[in-house]
């Protein structure tokens, strides 16, 4: 079965070789929380490299205006900008973004938190760059927003992605792919729940590296897969699928640091952000299965080549991460 999955990855892998960096989704994040009757302060993290310049600010709320100049940094990569906001009326039925959004390759988690009502929680994105804000926001809202972050991280996170892929590649039938997943499911959430509450950590520049190594050893496993032979990762995936899969959490945990979540939303953010890895994750296996299922009557004769093809191309964009980040 790992060899009739070639083909329908095959195309996929390939055109993963173009994007020059992993892990794409690079989350921006704007909150605006209300200090007393009139004091807002505004906080503004925005991936520079995801196509965000200098020039996208945010759109206030009408009736709202900054109080002095705003405070600019630079960290992780993004830029965060600081300021007091001042606001004469009511920011209910209001609009609150970016400007400038247009062609961004980023999507900005927005959090408003009025003193006395819930927090609301949207997503900006370039087609949509402002969000209403809610007298009334939806219970499930926060939790909606982040379990669509966590399916987004899996889908486009390209080197969680390729590592999926290959565990399924490397395996022979669904029920070997089941206990390998539910591994490596049951390890990333340990790591990933222990870093965000801080029980744990390592720093994310290795992790990264390592992530990268992670997908180069299984590409090098299924090239060195023998009908006779069979590797101890063929006989125990979920060992090695659990082992990356503790390394896999750290990244994810990396991706809810660089959001910037605030410490209130860190609860349901955890668990829905994880629960949307596991969704996008069940999404992308059961593609792949059922694909195979549907071209294993038809091109039989080309699944060798073409796995041999999906694999090399794998092991070319890991190979290419891991110089890219240990440089």
């Amino acid at each position: 079965m790992n060899r009739w999955f070639g083909l329908i990855c095959s195309a996929l892998l390939l055109s993963l070789v173009a994007p020059a960096a992993a892990d794409e989704l690079r989350p921006g994040y704007l909150e605006f929380t209300q200090k007393d009757a009139t004091r807002w302060a505004m906080i503004w993290k925005v991936p520079l490299a995801a196509g965000v310049t200098e020039q996208s600010h945010p759109i206030l709320p009408r009736a709202c205006e900054a109080v002095g100049a705003p405070r600019r940094d630079m960290a992780d990569r993004a830029l965060v900008l600081r300021c007091e906001v001042r606001c004469t009326g009511e920011v209910a039925g209001s609009r609150i973004g970016l400007s400038s959004f247009a062609g961004s390759r980023t999507d900005v988690l927005l959090r408003v938190a009025p003193l006395g009502r819930p927090v609301q929680a949207s997503r900006l994105t370039s087609s949509e760059p402002t969000a209403e804000i809610r007298a009334r926001p939806g219970s499930w809202q926060v939790a909606y927003t982040y379990f669509v972050t966590g399916i987004e991280h899996i889908v486009f996170g390209y080197d969680h992605l390729l590592f999926v892929i290959a565990l399924v590649l490397l395996l022979r039938g669904g029920w070997a792919v089941a206990k390998a997943v539910t591994a490596f499911t049951i390890a990333h959430s340990l790591t990933l729940i222990g870093t965000t509450l801080g029980l744990i950590g390592l720093p994310q520049a290795p992790v990264e590296a390592l992530i990268a190594l992670s997908i180069i050893f299984l590409a090098v496993e299924i090239v060195k897969q023998e009908p006779d032979r069979t590797s101890l990762t063929e006989r125990a995936p979920w060992i090695v699928a659990f082992v990356f899969g503790l390394l896999h959490g750290f990244g994810f945990a990396g991706a809810l640091h660089e959001i910037g979540l605030p410490e209130s939303d860190v609860p349901a953010a955890l668990l829905t952000f994880n629960l949307g890895v596991e969704a996008g994750q069940l999404l992308i296996v059961l593609a792949c299965l059922g694909a195979i299922a549907a071209v294993t009557r038809v091109a039989a004769f080309a699944v060798l080549p073409l796995t041999r093809m999906a694999t090399y191309a794998i092991g070319m964009v890991a190979s290419y991460w891991l110089i890219e980040r240990l440089a």
